[in-house]
């Protein structure tokens, strides 16, 4: 098989929310298969610490970064018509930007439901609307929304987040389904538990040495016996992007360890 497959050589990637962690390895493996990526997040502070880190890294000259929430419609469109103009047009979109709010549903205000679900499902539902018809007019283009397994599983505290998850499950296939008839291909990619900043609280050390109660959970759910690492998403995301996956489309692809195919060890 030629690796002309899985070559973004010529391509433009935004992936939201690539300052650090997921979509940072997601940003850095497709700079390494050819692509030019941009990537925003809602702060300057953030976009100023991912631009240091691609420059540490060797890669600052092919990336850009931006200040936009990706919630709000009219900044998506504007942040839209910029890249178009210092970069290129969009030929792939990863919608990473996310958050989490660990509280128990009964004890969380709506507004804070809202906004995760804000963040996490109408951010993407902005950011592909705004990419999608400029996607047709050149042919086709890829899609790639940062899913979970809560996607398909629940979990006691993340109510929203799973709420939010599930939908961007179906708003992938929804998209897939609308728009593959114009060579779009829009899947999904649900990480298992990965060892990033956002789960670092999980993975803290007990005051005695152990392993916090979470992270012995996980070991234990997972037949991998270990956390995912950001880097173990950079072949999915590839693939995903490139024409190896051309006939590939409303798929969530699960990178997890085999966790959600495994009830557990035998007592």
């Amino acid at each position: 098989m030629s690796e002309d497959m899985f070559s973004l050589k010529g391509k433009v990637a935004w992936v939201t929310g690539a300052a650090y962690g997921i979509g940072y390895a997601i940003a850095k493996a497709y700079i390494e298969a050819g692509a030019k990526v941009v990537f925003n997040c809602s702060r300057q502070d953030t976009v100023d610490r991912g631009l240091k880190s691609y420059e540490e890294d060797g890669l600052f000259d092919s990336v850009k970064g931006y200040v936009c929430d990706v919630t709000d419609e009219e900044a998506v469109k504007k942040l839209h018509v910029t890249i178009v103009k210092e970069v290129g047009e969009v030929d792939i979109l990863v919608n990473n930007a996310g958050m989490i709010r660990r509280v128990p549903m009964t004890e969380m205000e709506a507004s804070d439901f809202r906004r995760v679900i804000d963040v996490d499902l109408t951010a993407p539902f902005i950011v592909s609307k705004t990419v999608i018809p400029s996607m047709i007019k050149r042919g086709g283009g890829k899609i790639i929304n940062i899913c979970s397994m809560m996607s398909e599983l629940g979990r006691e505290t993340v109510s929203a987040y799973a709420a939010a998850k599930g939908g961007l499950k179906m708003l992938t296939r929804n998209i897939a389904s609308e728009y593959g008839a114009y060579n779009i291909q829009c899947n999904g990619i649900g990480p298992g538990y990965i060892a990033t900043e956002q789960t670092a609280p999980l993975r803290e050390r007990q005051a005695d040495g152990s392993r916090h109660p979470f992270d012995s959970f996980i070991i234990a759910k997972t037949p991998a016996e270990r956390w995912g690492e950001s880097d173990d998403l950079k072949g999915p995301a590839v693939f995903l992007a490139s024409k190896a996956s051309d006939f590939v489309n409303g798929h969530i692809l699960y990178v997890d360890g085999g966790i959600l195919a495994y009830i557990g060890k035998q007592p």
